[in-house]
């Protein structure tokens, strides 16, 4: 057997193991693109990843996650804010579910950069209470928020607003507290009243009655002010009649006589 032969019989083995590793590199990322706690596999018919860190015990959105993401499974965990801008950068990412974790409020940027793209966010099960009115503004995606201790007031009225087309999301909102005392406990939808000019109008009463306040403390120290002074007068003109009478002098008594 020539050098040739011999090069070219092990040359066919390490071309095939070669093709492989490709192979594997293309269907598993590595585990240094995958985050701590997830597990991501790559769908043909995804055209992207499939990232599911579901019951991982996180208590934050994982760090560098894959910019190829399509599905992000983030549930029945820890987690308890959405900071702005959490996914930016996942430019594929079509389904987020955040559900069963413990978010309370949701900023203006909590999915900023997803908003073209994203088409199902589910939210339910959380705590959340209360949402920027620009929260949901530009998204298009299906959201759901059932299961939530929501306090109806004029942000959440506005952030509903905007979520015309989901009209099915917005009729699942209940009203665990609110602004208005008989709209606990029932459908958000169900808010006839104009929650925003509400807050307007309990700000201006407010200011009113402090106003009426310093008012009324100014006038009551003037009029204590005014009666110090008459009692004070009043001691004043006693001390001076209490006060002996001064003694006439002879020289004034023999000036009035003559003068008489």
């Amino acid at each position: 057997m020539t050098l040739l032969d011999l090069w070219l019989s092990h040359s066919i083995p390490m071309c095939l193991l070669l093709q492989s590793l490709v192979l594997m590199a293309l269907c598993f990322p590595s585990a240094s693109m995958c985050p701590k706690g997830c597990i991501c596999q790559r769908e043909p018919h995804l055209h992207g990843l499939n990232v599911s860190c579901s019951q991982s015990r996180l208590k934050e959105i994982p760090p560098s996650l894959p910019v190829d993401t399509v599905l992000l499974r983030l549930d029945h965990n820890q987690i308890g804010a959405v900071p702005d801008q959490a996914f930016h950068g996942l430019r594929l990412l079509r389904e987020l579910n955040f559900s069963y974790n413990a978010v309370e409020t949701l900023g203006e940027g909590a999915f900023s950069g997803i908003e073209a793209t994203l088409q199902v966010l589910d939210l339910s099960h959380n705590r959340i209470t209360s949402v920027h009115k620009d929260a949901f503004a530009r998204l298009k995606a299906r959201v759901i928020v059932d299961d939530n201790p929501w306090h109806c007031d004029c942000a959440l009225q506005q952030a509903i607003g905007g979520m015309a087309h989901n009209h099915e999301a917005a009729a699942r909102v209940l009203c665990r507290s609110s602004e208005v005392r008989d709209q606990e406990g029932r459908p958000f939808l169900a808010v006839d009243t104009d929650l925003c000019n509400l807050a307007k109008r309990t700000t201006d009463y407010a200011m009113l009655v402090t106003m009426f306040g310093w008012f009324a403390m100014v006038i009551s120290y003037v009029v204590y002010y005014v009666r110090q002074n008459q009692e004070d007068a009043r001691r004043h003109l006693e001390y001076l009649k209490s006060l002996p009478s001064k003694p006439k002098k002879p020289d004034e008594a023999d000036d009035i006589s003559t003068v008489v």
